[in-house]
């Protein structure tokens, strides 16, 4: 059985407890680790980097969310990490985006959102408090997208800019939505468009048309 293993960063301890036995629902094999601050993250991180997922809390002492975010989007750019906050205004969650998250779920949602939140970014699809609340027909966008990028298997990192050239974002919107340096995005798109056997993102596109992705 492959094992997934989640780093959750959350200081407070019952916080941690409760999210480790809402994760475990999420499939067989579910293994969690748990971190008090940013450091012990980073340092678990750097002697183990084969994490599955991270779930980063914002208000963390000593370095918060938004900076542990930047970090390990350059230092770990392959592990996804799903932001748990109770800071959920527009604000701090298009911030949290931007630093580099790849999905965001209010501390006031029920367990079944952060299940359903923690399988879309896992599959490398990009969750939003938009798409806890988005109608069946972006349910059904997601679940396509997500078995596109398993199809060809892609990375996780891959799977979420593969999700948004499917909406026609340009390789700096990119960028700026999952706070990564251009050239980084650049290098994602060539490995996708690499794996999907195509030379451009005109061909590409065409492929998730009629993979069912909305375009």
């Amino acid at each position: 059985m492959m094992q997934t293993r989640i780093l959750i960063i959350e200081d407070h301890v019952l916080v941690r407890e409760a999210m480790a036995l809402t994760l475990a629902q999420v499939g067989e094999g579910v293994h969690c680790q748990q971190a008090s601050n940013a450091t012990d993250a980073l340092a678990l991180l750097e002697a183990d980097p084969d994490c599955d997922l991270l779930v980063v809390d914002l208000m963390l002492p000593e370095i918060n969310g938004f900076s542990l975010l930047g970090v390990i989007a350059k230092r770990f750019p392959d592990v996804p990490a799903l932001v748990v906050s109770a800071l959920d205004d527009r604000e701090s969650v298009q911030r949290a985006m931007k630093a580099g998250a790849s999905g965001f779920v209010s501390k006031a949602s029920p367990s079944n959102t952060l299940i359903e939140a923690v399988r879309t970014v896992l599959a490398g699809g990009v969750f939003t408090p938009e798409a806890a609340t988005g109608s069946d027909g972006g349910n059904r966008s997601r679940r396509a997208s997500q078995a596109f990028a398993e199809r060809f298997q892609l990375t996780a990192a891959q799977g979420r800019v593969l999700e948004l050239v499917a909406q026609g974002k340009s390789n700096r919107d990119i960028a700026e939505f999952l706070g990564l340096s251009e050239g980084t995005v650049k290098v994602h798109v060539s490995a996708i468009l690499r794996a999907l056997g195509v030379t451009s993102r005109a061909q590409a596109l065409l492929m998730m048309t009629r993979a069912g992705l909305r375009v």
